[in-house]
């Protein structure tokens, strides 16, 4: 069986990277999605879809291209809005395992990730820590955005805000992990590469 390049936060919830461009390796990473549970897929890359191929190798997958640039410099609220709204719809049905992806799950897919667990009430330590324990190479570089979204879509008072802004910038600082080695060493086909 081919192994997919995802792991799972929660039950429902997984996060990952991309599927192989070579047909002969996509058909069995498809297959190894359904055979893990995956009901729907929200695919972050604004660079790549593979909506075309899901729709012909497993019309039952339910699938969202949500695609944004990972330029480093902010996301913005109509991407959070999106993909998370439609993660909670997924996530009505108990059965469903939602797949939230991106390249190669370090960025784009973990943030969004991290935006739909604050949306089921975790704590922004809470959902950052998960996420990080599940795939250690992810670097979750907006996960500041999806918490200013968060607040703003709920309200949040001014101090809450500020304490959860500097309890995630000093939860950053105490897990730190080097992004620019963890990319090369993917792109190299070496062990930053999530199993």
């Amino acid at each position: 069986m081919t192994t997919p390049n995802l792991d799972f936060v929660t039950p429902q919830i997984a996060t990952g990277g991309d599927l192989p461009q070579i047909w002969d390796d996509l058909v069995p990473a498809v297959q190894a999605w359904q055979d893990l549970g995956i009901t729907h897929v929200i695919d972050n890359r604004v660079e790549w879809s593979d909506e075309d191929a899901v729709a012909q190798l497993a019309p039952e997958l339910r699938y969202l291209y949500n695609g944004v640039d990972d330029a480093g410099c902010g996301q913005p609220d109509h991407w959070f809005d999106d993909g998370v709204a439609w993660a909670r719809q997924a996530l009505v049905d108990p059965d469903a395992k939602v797949l939230i992806h991106c390249h190669m799950g370090i960025n784009r897919g973990p943030s969004l990730t991290y935006a739909v667990l604050l949306d089921h009430g975790y704590d922004p330590v809470e959902a950052i820590e998960a996420i990080r324990t599940a795939r250690p190479i992810a670097g979750v570089l907006y996960a500041e955005d999806a918490l200013g979204w968060f607040h703003c879509r709920n309200d949040v008072d001014p101090a809450r805000r500020a304490d959860d802004r500097r309890r995630l910038a000093e939860w950053r600082e105490d897990n730190w992990i080097d992004i620019v080695r963890i990319i090369r060493d993917i792109r190299q086909g070496g062990a930053g590469q999530a199993a």
